[in-house]
Parts: C-alpha cells; structure tokens; sequence
C-alpha cells in the first residue's frame, strides 16, 4: 500500500490564465521535501495543460490537469498528452484519449467551476479535493451516483500544501503504470489529512473560490456558468 497525492502544481503561481504552467524543477525539489515530511510515498505532478516526467529526489507520476470544456479532469499515468489546448476536449474524448495512453482519468473538485459530472464520460474515480473540504459529503454522495471510486488529492499550489489530501493506493510499485491500473480497478482508498493551518487556509480558500467563481466563473460546454 502506497500513500500518494493525486493532484499537486510544480508552480506556485499559474501565470496567464488559459495557458499551460510548465515545469519547474524548484517547485517541484520543494513539494519532494514536504511530501516527505508528509509521510508521502509519492505525488502526481499535475501541472495545468502540461504534462513531463520528471526524475527527482523523490517519487513523482506524470499527470496533467486538463481543462477540457466542462471543467477540469486529472489524468495520471505513463503516458498523458504532453499538452493540451484549454477547452479544446469534451470530458468524453479527454477520457478515451487517456485511455489509449494507459492512463486513468479522475474528475477534479467536481463541485468548484465545472459541470464535467453531468457530461456522461466514463471517469474512473472521483477526487476528494483538498482544498474543497466543504464538499466532501457532496462528492461521496457523486461517487455512488456515478458508481466510481474515490481518490484524494491536495491540489497544492505551494509545498506546504503537499499531502493534506492523499489516496491510499493498493500497488505492487509505485510505477505509472501500476498506479493508473489500480485507480482504473478501484484499489484505492481517499484520506483528508488537515493540519491547523490547513483547517485555517481551507476557510480561506471556500471564501476566495466562492469570490472567483462569481466573478469569473468558468464555462460549461453550452457556454453557461457552472450551477456550483
């Protein structure tokens, strides 16, 4: 068994909006230091709209957070689609894309800016976002509708963040590979983890997602605004 966040940014910042963040090795070297420190045995490196593999001092799996046309989808394993143009894939072909690659596919804050549960495509799991503590009961509740497992992941934008939401994973290795096939089959288990400074910056960030998403929420595929 493995414990391993699901969703992590190398940046601190995402730079333009609509353009990929890319890499960055000092983010990166920063969260192996605190998902160490965490107890982490490894992390998925999830930049937005970029994807690398990276060798480092410590475990990473090659992912990308993708912007498709209803919100945001994480796909984790050997091979993710090295960039990807925001809001150019439906759900539905992000996900056959990742398929034909061995990768997994898992629904990101599926109530934050993103209407991507009601699109119909066949994810294999759900996050339990780290900084969306507020909708866990909410996205368990979604996990049973859909009939799909859950994973954790913190979405941390800086290192500190690491690990404050991880999935117990039940792997033989922590390879790409062994990693999507056992979020594909179900062998993983989410835990949400809060330090107090977590507790006081999960506050924080209901507060200021709540402010940008009315401000400037992102679209749905109809081009309306996410009901969430």
């Amino acid at each position: 068994m493995f414990s391993v966040d699901l969703h992590s940014h190398s940046r601190f910042f995402h730079g333009w909006r609509g353009r990929p963040t890319r890499y960055d090795p000092i983010g990166l070297k920063l969260n192996g230091v605190f998902a160490k420190l965490r107890g982490l045995d490894g992390f998925a490196v999830t930049n937005h709209d970029y994807a690398y593999s990276a060798e480092g001092d410590f475990p990473t799996i090659p992912g990308n957070e993708v912007t498709t046309t209803e919100g945001h989808v994480l796909v984790v394993g050997p091979n993710p689609p090295r960039r990807t143009e925001p809001n150019a894939l439906t759900p539905g072909e992000l996900v056959d894309l990742a398929h034909e690659r061995g990768c997994a596919t898992i629904l990101a804050h599926p109530f934050r800016n993103s209407s991507a549960r009601n699109s119909g495509a066949a994810f294999d799991a759900v996050e339990l976002n780290g900084k969306n503590t507020e909708h866990i009961a909410r996205t368990r509740r979604l996990a049973e509708e859909l009939g799909l497992p859950l994973v954790g992941g913190s979405d941390a934008h800086y290192p500190f963040e690491i690990g404050r939401a991880y999935t117990e994973i039940d792997a033989p290795d922590l390879s790409a590979e062994s990693v999507a096939a056992a979020i594909r089959e179900g062998r993983v288990e989410p835990v949400v983890k809060l330090s107090p400074l977590d507790e006081l910056l999960d506050e924080a960030y209901t507060r200021i997602h709540a402010r940008k998403q009315w401000l400037d929420p992102e679209p749905t595929a109809q081009g309306q605004k996410s009901d969430d």
